[in-house]
């Protein structure tokens, strides 16, 4: 515990330090040099940028010195009334300074140009790799971690990838330059402005604790509060028909007063720590001061040397505060770059070439077979157990049973999300080719889950998701199959009006309509009446189509040519009576 609060006391960048020199003992620094070595492999593309980044930054940091050394002399002309090199003197000045501001500027654009593109490379990259990603092995991330690694990780990465190299060059190049400068006038100046900036540094450690903990519970009550909002936010159709906004009126502000309180508190602590880092800075500044009017009062400087003095000692301590501030970016870019990894190493999902081939039977149908199938999300705990199913072309293949019993995992294992432990799911086409459930033949496959699964665009985008090329009258042709077209025609702008999240703007049976239609399958979301239409509808129009339905309805059951119940971990098929039963039991 002890060591702990240690730990907490020190400066972030003696922190920093503390961890790569611990990773260097226990021979775990390979893995922060494999962060980086994934970092720079991005950095790579952009070489060119970065060289030039270079040559702009030390050429910048140049300019502002000689517009320093220039100040100097222009006071010693003033001062001393020698006026024969004033104008040089003014035009040298001037100039250094306009090159600096114009090449901080350009540095400045392009850093935010080559930031931009590396994060939206590396969130292009890992966008593909995660939708590529096992579906068991990316569900072991919560959907607020991944976004928060897509998002605050990849942008930390992004910001350092391109900057990381050329900002440790010209930040010593900085601190070097600038303490010659200093040394050439005096020696003693020299030292006096190198101690100044480790010794604010080692000064500061002693707050760190306090105001980490402080940092802390705000991120964590602003976590909370975010919480909070989103989830109501999400929720405001069940907020008002339960009629509980008031509620949630009273605890929006009571976790807007609990935010207000710590904030404020956090905000007096970094008042009381401003003051007294200002405190010891200006006791720095009055013994640096003094040193110089000591050396001016004894005739041993010029004015000009003093005001450089001053000048550039200042800009000797944040020079050297930005070389060790490198440490911990560094360290929190190998972090950042490290969560990002653990997602892009996720397996792949199973990818068999030979499936395209399947392409060419589609229009005669496939069978959907499962053979002595075991599966498990956890090892030990099974979820379907030596179970067999089979839906032929042509057919409506009904899954019944208790929710949670495992109709979704045989949908799952339908579609190749999951892979069975034992036995086999296949799909089989008309002249008896064989092809075992993979990422490749999902596309052969459509399916409306339940709830509104409807997204933002219009109608039109919506039904292009499955099928890009669709022609407005396949769009409308597949409409009416689902018994969409009645209501989609009403709307001003047709199969081009808009809908909004979540299908905002459409009834929940209007959207599922929608669903099937971009799905050409059933669902359960739908009144009977129309239920029994839309199944006619795809029976008609694609007599070699295979559905599966998961539903308890009469309506369905006495459609289905099979029907299987889920139960107790086993598929079992169930009997002509037996679905006649159970249709009539509802």
């Amino acid at each position: 515990m002890d060591e702990e609060n240690q730990n907490q006391n020190k400066n972030p960048a003696f922190e920093s330090l503390d961890i790569l020199i611990s990773r260097w003992r226990d021979g775990t620094f390979g893995e922060i040099i494999e962060d980086w070595k994934w970092i720079f492999s991005y950095s790579a593309r952009y070489k060119g940028a970065i060289v030039f980044y270079v040559i702009l930054g030390v050429f910048s940091t140049s300019m502002g010195l000689v517009s320093s050394v220039a100040s100097k002399y222009l006071i010693d002309i003033i001062t001393g009334f020698e006026t024969s090199k004033l104008w040089v003197m003014i035009a040298i000045m001037v100039g250094s300074t306009v090159f600096s501001l114009a090449f901080s500027s350009i540095i400045s654009r392009i850093t935010a140009k080559l930031s931009i593109d590396i994060n939206n490379d590396i969130q292009a990259d890992i966008f593909d790799k995660i939708v590529d990603a096992d579906w068991l092995s990316l569900n072991k991330y919560s959907n607020g971690d991944i976004l928060n690694r897509f998002n605050g990780d990849i942008g930390t990465v992004s910001s350092n990838a391109i900057s990381w190299l050329p900002t440790i060059i010209i930040a010593v190049y900085n601190f070097i330059a600038t303490f010659f400068v200093i040394l050439h006038y005096d020696w003693i100046m020299a030292v006096i402005a190198l101690a100044s900036a480790p010794f604010m540094l080692l000064m500061s450690r002693f707050m760190i604790k306090k105001q980490r903990d402080y940092s802390k519970k705000v991120r964590e009550m602003s976590s909370e509060l975010m919480t909070f909002e989103v989830e109501a936010i999400y929720n405001f159709d069940t907020i008002k028909s339960f009629g509980v906004a008031p509620h949630y009126s009273k605890k929006m502000r009571w976790w807007q007063s609990k935010f207000r309180d710590i904030s404020l508190k956090y905000n007096l602590f970094s008042i009381k720590t401003n003051i007294l880092m200002s405190i010891m800075g200006t006791l720095v500044q009055f013994a640096a001061f003094g040193y110089c009017l000591f050396r001016l009062w004894t005739g041993d400087i010029t004015y000009g040397t003093m005001t450089l003095f001053l000048q550039q000692r200042s800009n000797l301590s944040s020079a050297f505060s930005n070389v060790v501030s490198i440490i911990p970016s560094f360290l929190n870019s190998s972090v950042s770059a490290h969560r990002i990894r653990e997602l892009v190493e996720l397996p792949r999902e199973v990818h068999i070439p030979e499936s395209g081939e399947m392409d060419k039977y589609a229009e005669e149908g496939f069978q959907v077979r499962m053979e002595d199938v075991n599966f498990s999300y956890v090892q030990g705990t099974r979820v379907i157990t030596d179970s067999a199913f089979e839906a032929n072309p042509g057919e409506i293949v009904a899954l019944v049973g208790p929710s949670g019993e495992g109709k979704t995992t045989m949908i799952r294992l339908i579609l190749g999300l999951v892979r069975p432990e034992n036995g086999e799911v296949k799909l089989r086409a008309a002249n008896g080719r064989e092809i075992p459930m993979n990422a490749e033949t999902r596309h052969l496959f459509a399916y409306v889950p339940q709830g509104n699964t409807i997204l933002s665009g219009t109608i039109a985008e919506n039904m292009r998701m499955v099928k890009e090329e669709a022609t407005d009258e396949e769009i409308i042709e597949a409409l009416k199959v689902a018994c969409a077209w009645d209501f989609v025609e009403k709307l001003p702008d047709t199969i081009n009006s808009s809908v909004g999240e979540r299908g905002r703007g459409l009834s929940e049976g209007q959207a599922q309509r929608v669903a099937i239609a971009r799905a050409d399958e059933a669902t359960s979301a739908l009144d009977v009446t129309t239920e029994r239409t839309v199944l006619r509808n795809i029976v008609q129009q694609h007599p070699n189509k295979t559905c599966i339905v998961t539903t308890h309805r009469p309506s369905v059951l006495n459609l289905c040519q099979r029907v299987y119940r889920v139960m107790e971990t086993k598929v079992t098929e169930l009997s002509e009576e037996e679905s006649s039963r159970m249709a009539m039991d509802f």
